[in-house]
C-alpha cells in the first residue's frame, strides 16, 4: 500500500517556477559500472582509451547523466508529486563531459502547463532539465513533458 504524502499537483506547478533538485558526484566506479552496461564505449570504459579521444579523460555516458538527473528528480520532487509519468522528450542535449568527482546539480523549470482535454483529472506540464558542474558549465538540458493528477479534476464537457 503506497502511503506517500502528496505536496504538489499539477495546479501547484506555475510556469516560471523553477526548483533545485540537489546535486550528485559520479565517481570512477560508478561512470564504469554504468558504461559497462549500458554504453561500452571505449572513452567510458579505458582510460588509455579516454585520453586519447576528443575528452581527454574517462568520462560518464550521456545516458549515465540522463540517470543522475531522473534520480535527483525522483528523489527531491516526483516522489512528493501527483507524477503520472511521461509522454517524451522534446530535446535532450549533451553539452560538456562529465568526468569522475565533478559535482551536477540539477534544476526544473516549468515552462508550461495545461489540462489535458481527453482526461479532466490530467495536466500536462513541460518543463526543462538543467544539469550545471561545479565550474557553472551546463553539462546537460532536457526538455519535455510530464502529466499529473489534478488536485481538483475539470467539470466533465456538457
Amino acid at each position: 500500500m503506497n502511503t506517500k504524502t502528496i505536496k504538489y499537483y499539477w495546479e501547484d506547478l506555475a510556469p516560471g517556477s523553477t526548483r533545485q533538485l540537489g546535486s550528485v558526484s559520479p565517481t570512477k566506479e560508478q561512470i564504469l559500472a554504468f558504461a559497462g552496461q549500458f554504453d561500452p564505449q571505449p572513452f567510458h570504459l579505458d582510460e588509455a582509451a579516454a585520453q586519447a579521444s576528443m575528452f581527454g579523460s574517462l568520462c560518464a555516458s550521456g545516458w549515465h547523466t540522463c540517470a543522475m538527473a531522473m534520480r535527483l528528480m525522483v528523489d527531491n520532487f516526483l516522489s512528493e508529486a501527483a507524477s503520472l509519468g511521461s509522454p517524451g522528450l522534446e530535446s535532450l542535449k549533451w553539452l560538456k563531459p562529465v568526468f569522475p568527482g565533478d559535482t551536477l546539480s540539477l534544476s526544473h523549470t516549468i515552462l508550461e502547463s495545461r489540462p489535458m482535454a481527453s482526461r479532466p483529472d490530467v495536466g500536462l506540464v513541460r518543463t526543462a532539465w538543467e544539469m550545471h558542474n561545479q565550474h557553472g558549465d551546463k553539462v546537460l538540458h532536457m526538455e519535455g513533458y510530464g502529466m499529473f493528477r489534478r488536485r481538483t479534476p475539470a467539470p466533465a464537457a456538457a
